[in-house]
């Protein structure tokens, strides 16, 4: 009987099989692997601190935004939420390059409003061997408070050395690393002339890189459109801005840091900036940062291009010595007057006058000739009226006096006008009442009254009016009265027996008017006199 058992078409799995399937798997899986990591993006990240929730907006905006052509990035799907209302806030970016089809790195923007010790610990977790050579630290500062600038610096700047002395040993290796990456970042002389110079490196010159963070920073100046009114409104001349422009240069020399002046309608070169700083090539067109600090409302200061020397050169009496000296005593000063103050609570977002108050106002105990001091003395607040008021342009001092005062004063005056009024009406109604008759002539003979009648008369002329087409001199017309009724005074007085007594004199003047017009009544109509 032949066998009805089905045999199967597939091989039988032998033991070397299946060692053969798994020396595929590994196969497959280093080269599917090297594929996912040759398709990932870089990661950039940037530490944003300062501004506010709407100038923080405004950088992102700056950030996304294509300086020289002025175009906006694409939005690829939902734009990606910012969340910078409560303590640190986050958001990301994809760096698209120039034709805006391919993606050249993912960016994470880390955003702190306040310099509060106690925000120090959340930014900590981020920087970590694998973050710290992609990172970049960018400070922002606004042109509708440039008084507040060193301060707001010297505050950020000790914020970061105290984050970097917390590290572990491993990220401070990194940062050692990092900093002779910067260094040497940009300073060789390749380009110049026939011979090849891309081994000779420029040396550091005085001030340079004294106070190294092993991070790069970048301090951006927004609104600078405001520069104007400034000058308009409060007076300023083009040597208060150099002046800001060479103390913030000086500063940022000692860090290795860059300076960037924007507006929101004109971000300038601030793109290029960032993304030539972090490493971020395009594939399609490669741009050049070009200095620029003639142009006071688009300056811009590339890492590892100034020197003394140009600083020098807008105000040659600027003390640049000085100030870089005194600034490595201000981040080294004890955290005590400048310490901010306490997160606005939920639901609540910072507004400018909050941010502004966030900086407390100098202690009396703080140095007179600290770095922060010096500037300050020369850029001072105008809203600050507890310090002497300053000279206006023509030399003349303001000064007002305190409200309360000037009031208290005016009662006083007012109050003695008052009396000097009283007194001299009680005196008038005590001549008219002790000299009733002699009312028109009293007025008539006061001296004070004939000098303003003459000077009006003299000034006016006589008072005309017409009367039937006939011109009357009012003045002439009033002093025939007037005459007329002293004589009739003077004849009642003669005729009268009791001439003392007014209401007598009334009382026979009416008493001869009325009989005068019954006689004349009774001479024309008999029938009425009998």
């Amino acid at each position: 009987m032949a066998s009805t058992r089905r045999t199967s078409g597939f091989p039988a799995r032998t033991p070397g099989s299946q060692i053969l399937d798994e020396n595929k798997e590994e196969i497959w899986k280093p080269l599917l692997d090297s594929i996912s990591s040759g398709k990932r993006l870089p990661e950039k990240s940037l530490l944003v601190l300062g501004g506010t929730p709407e100038t923080q907006r405004d950088f992102l905006e700056s950030v996304s935004t294509d300086g020289p052509s002025g175009r906006r990035q694409q939005d690829r799907g939902k734009k990606p939420p910012i969340a910078n209302q409560f303590a640190l806030g986050y958001t990301y970016q994809d760096v698209l390059d120039t034709d805006h089809e391919d993606t050249l790195a993912r960016l994470s923007l880390y955003l702190l409003a306040n310099p509060s010790p106690s925000f120090t610990p959340l930014i900590k977790p981020y920087l970590n061997p694998r973050t710290i050579p992609n990172m970049l630290v960018v400070v922002l500062l606004d042109w509708n408070h440039p008084w507040l600038w060193i301060r707001q610096l010297r505050d950020w700047i000790r914020v970061l050395r105290s984050l970097v002395l917390s590290l572990d040993d491993a990220s401070k290796d990194v940062l050692q690393e990092n900093i002779a990456i910067l260094q040497e970042k940009g300073r060789s002389l390749a380009g110049d002339g026939s011979i090849n110079m891309e081994n000779v490196k420029i040396p550091l010159g005085p001030g340079e890189w004294d106070e190294e963070l092993g991070l790069p920073i970048c301090v951006v100046c927004q609104n600078a459109d405001k520069i104007e009114s400034l000058e308009k409104e409060r007076g300023w001349k083009e040597a208060e801005f150099d002046f800001i422009l060479q103390y913030l240069r000086t500063i940022l020399l000692k860090h290795g840091g860059s300076l960037i002046y924007t507006m929101p309608s004109a971000p300038g070169s601030l793109q290029t900036l960032i993304h030539s700083t972090l490493g971020i090539k395009s594939l399609l067109k490669q741009e050049q940062l070009k200095h620029n600090v003639t142009d006071r409302d688009r300056v811009l200061v590339p890492p590892n291009w100034d020197s003394w020397a140009k600083i020098r050169i807008l105000r040659s009496h600027f003390p640049v010595e000085e100030v870089s000296e005194k600034w490595s005593v201000d981040i080294d000063a004890p955290r005590g007057e400048a310490g901010a103050r306490s997160p606005p609570p939920d639901g609540d977002e910072a507004g400018p006058s909050e941010q502004q108050d966030a900086i407390a106002p100098p202690s009396q105990d703080e140095d007179p000739t600290s770095a922060t001091s010096l500037y300050e003395k020369e850029i001072r607040n105008p809203e600050d009226y507890s310090q002497p008021a300053p000279f206006l342009a023509n030399g003349i001092e303001v000064t007002s006096m305190d409200p309360q005062a000037f009031l208290t004063e005016q009662v006083h005056v007012l109050d003695q006008l008052r009396q000097e009024d009283d007194k001299e009406a009680a005196l008038k109604a005590a001549r008219k009442e002790a000299d009733p008759s002699t009312r028109s002539v009293f007025a008539a003979s006061t001296p004070a009254a004939d000098d303003a009648s003459g000077v009006v008369e003299e000034h006016i002329g006589p008072v005309q009016f017409n009367m039937g087409g006939i011109h009357v001199n009012a003045d002439e017309m009033v002093k025939r009265l007037q005459d007329r009724e002293a004589s009739r005074s003077a004849d009642a007085t003669v005729t009268t027996p009791d001439a003392t007594d007014p209401s007598a004199m009334s009382n026979d003047k009416l008493m001869s008017f009325f009989s005068g017009l019954i006689n004349k009544g009774g001479a024309g109509s008999p029938s009425r006199a009998s």
